[in-house]
């Protein structure tokens, strides 16, 4: 197999607000909003779409092309990212701006607010992904508006299947330039909010968006996914309780690489979902987006307890 992972490498700052942010703002008073959330944990860690997916993949054994950029202080990610084997022949550095980052701040009732800066994530407009050797797979995650935009026209004009996830970008985007990247997907993948957010700014349900895509998966944090086909079917998955509840920030770049690592592995929509959500159960039991470690005989036990059924990959 041969997956492109397009998205964004970041530095991330994680912060934890030990309360409820509902309890700190005043509805009636959002026109004149000025809150300080004091948190009791920072931490900065690798971070980003691209990277957070290509990380979990490679815990998994597989490689990614991974394309991003990183900036003038990118040094420390390259060889984080070399350190684990990770393919950065795409990764662009720029030697005039700062690499992008992301200040999250997740609160008691896991409910998050980031502040993001894009830095030099355009640049990957320069990388020509079509042209990367014998691609079956293009997951195209949330990163600078045009580079997700060619990049995913560029992969489906070449007949690869292509993964639109548009996550927080998705606000970026208008009706009709998100109506034509759901026709150009094969894959369309989000959280219940982000999938719902969707429908509202293109006007379409489930049964339209798979009249122009061929699947469309909804991850539904501690109750699982739910997968829907073009064909009609309807796979409802559970979930894989972590031992303990960290952080979940990453839980979903984690579940992506878990089920598409299954996917491209030839396995049926329940497994691919089971493999995501058991990916995303290593992802909440650490701090940071790139903290999880498991050896694949790890996985496949944990997965085996979970859904009491056998994976050998």
């Amino acid at each position: 197999m041969s997956i492109l992972v397009s998205g964004t490498l970041v530095y991330d700052h994680i912060m934890n607000f030990p309360d409820s942010f509902k309890n700190h703002i005043l509805p009636e008073q959002v026109h004149i909003l000025n809150v300080c959330f004091m948190v009791d944990k920072l931490e900065q860690s690798w971070g980003g779409t691209a990277g957070n997916i290509a990380y979990t993949m490679k815990l998994l054994g597989v490689d990614s092309f991974l394309v991003s950029t990183l900036g003038k202080d990118g040094g420390q990610y390259l060889e984080h990212l070399r350190s684990l084997g990770i393919n950065i022949e795409n990764v662009i550095t720029d030697d005039k701006q700062n690499t992008a980052a992301a200040y999250i701040t997740t609160d008691a009732d896991d409910n998050q607010i980031t502040a993001f800066f894009n830095g030099p994530l355009y640049r990957s407009l320069e990388t020509e992904v079509d042209r990367l050797p014998n691609l079956t797979l293009a997951l195209i995650s949330p990163t600078y508006k045009e580079v997700m935009k060619k990049h995913l026209l560029d992969c489906f004009q070449a007949g690869i299947k292509t993964v639109f996830d548009p996550g927080q970008q998705m606000t970026a985007f208008d009706e009709m330039e998100l109506k034509k990247m759901i026709s150009q997907a094969h894959f369309v993948v989000g959280n219940d909010y982000e999938i719902k957010l969707l429908q509202e700014r293109t006007g379409w349900d489930s049964k339209e968006m798979l009249k122009n895509c061929k699947v469309l998966i909804t991850t539904l944090g501690e109750k699982g996914s739910v997968i829907m086909t073009a064909d009609g079917e309807t796979v409802e998955v559970g979930a894989c309780a972590p031992q303990s509840f960290d952080d979940p920030t990453g839980a979903g770049d984690a579940y992506r690489a878990g089920f598409f690592v299954g996917y491209e592995l030839g396995y049926n929509w329940k497994t691919c979902g089971q493999m995501g959500a058991v990916a995303a159960s290593y992802a909440i039991e650490s701090y940071g987006t790139q903290a999880h470690k498991f050896t694949k005989e790890e996985f496949s036990e944990r997965y085996q307890k979970s859904f009491n059924e056998k994976l050998a990959f």
